[in-house]
């Protein structure tokens, strides 16, 4: 193939095309695998906090008599019965340490 340049008329053959060996191909790959770790969108981080924020409107956190965190409905809440108002430090601690 006879390309016109500047310097006047240049043969190229395709098949002397320059090709990527291995060594040069790390650069590529570790690329590949950095940059998406710099790119995050902001878009993501405002989904997470409003799941985040409608999920504290929905739940309450209570203990359990074995000493153990749950999340809990309000819905569940506001039809359960309550079995005893104004606990004291001292009935809380000695209901926690039953078992």
């Amino acid at each position: 193939m006879k390309i016109q340049s500047k310097k006047g008329v240049v043969n190229h053959d395709l098949s002397e095309a320059p090709k990527i060996s291995r060594r040069g191909l790390w650069p590529f790959l570790a690329a590949s695998l950095v940059f998406p770790m710099f790119a995050r969108s902001n878009s993501k981080r405002s989904v997470r906090s409003e799941d985040h924020n409608v999920d504290a409107k929905e739940y309450e956190t209570l203990l359990k008599p074995d000493g153990t965190v749950v999340k809990v409905r309000r819905s569940t809440l506001s039809s359960s019965r309550i079995v005893k108002k104004n606990v004291t430090n001292k009935s809380l601690l000695s209901w926690l340490s039953r078992k």
